[in-house]
């Protein structure tokens, strides 16, 4: 039998990047919350697997996709101490909200008409009912910032999502070059705590989204 340094499991390099991982990679589509799906397996499972994976010299859970975004943050409440105490990466996906962040609701883009995908974001109704009309708060605050700041809603959204420590680094989509390069030059820019403080406290609870 293997020692917990030792292990029967090759190691493979991941394409050109210089790292190593084990030949069989564990993924977490199965681990969540059994309210979405009967058949998930919860936290402590996810633990029993990470610490397995240390004794046993296997290659642990890196990282984690995780909608999350200013008008979308129930990851923090659960999952964020989670992957902190793991240790765990967190890369998240749409910090732009699906573009809703990167304009003003009042300015409807083809996007935010055509993406099935786009959900309450796209029903003003919705949007303006006691539930959901923070959303709208936190856009008018993005472009508030954005405004006061001299720069585009969209690197105020990405600075916004790179000032909370337990983000390693967001996930972004873009239609041009010229939108790639105004997220890149996005990096650069750093909130002030007053700025950031501004956009969290409009935030309030709302249904669990983005998990397939």
């Amino acid at each position: 039998m293997s020692s917990p340094s030792e292990s029967n499991i090759p190691y493979v390099r991941l394409g050109k990047s210089g790292l190593k991982v084990s030949k069989l990679i564990l993924g977490c589509m199965s681990y969540g919350k059994k309210d979405w799906q009967g058949w998930v397996l919860d936290e402590e499972e996810v633990h029993k697997m990470q610490n397995y994976a240390r004794q046993h010299n296997l290659t642990e859970f890196v990282s984690m996709q995780n909608f999350h975004n200013a008008v979308y943050r129930e990851e923090e409440r659960e999952m964020v101490p989670l992957l902190q105490d793991l240790g765990v990466g967190m890369i998240p996906w749409s910090p732009l909200a699906r573009g809703f962040l990167t304009h003003r609701y009042t300015e409807p883009t083809l996007r935010s008409e055509k993406d099935p995908w786009m959900g309450v974001l796209s029903d003003t109704e919705k949007l303006r009912s006691d539930d959901f009309k923070f959303i709208l708060t936190i856009n008018d605050k993005v472009a508030e910032v954005a405004e006061k700041r001299g720069v585009s809603m969209a690197q105020v959204a990405l600075a916004w999502s790179l000032s909370k420590p337990f983000v390693t680094a967001p996930i972004v989509g873009t239609t041009s070059v010229d939108k790639l390069k105004d997220l890149v030059a996005g990096l650069n820019l750093k909130l002030t705590e007053e700025e950031i403080k501004s956009i969290d406290e409009l935030y309030r609870p709302r249904p669990i989204a983005g998990h397939m």
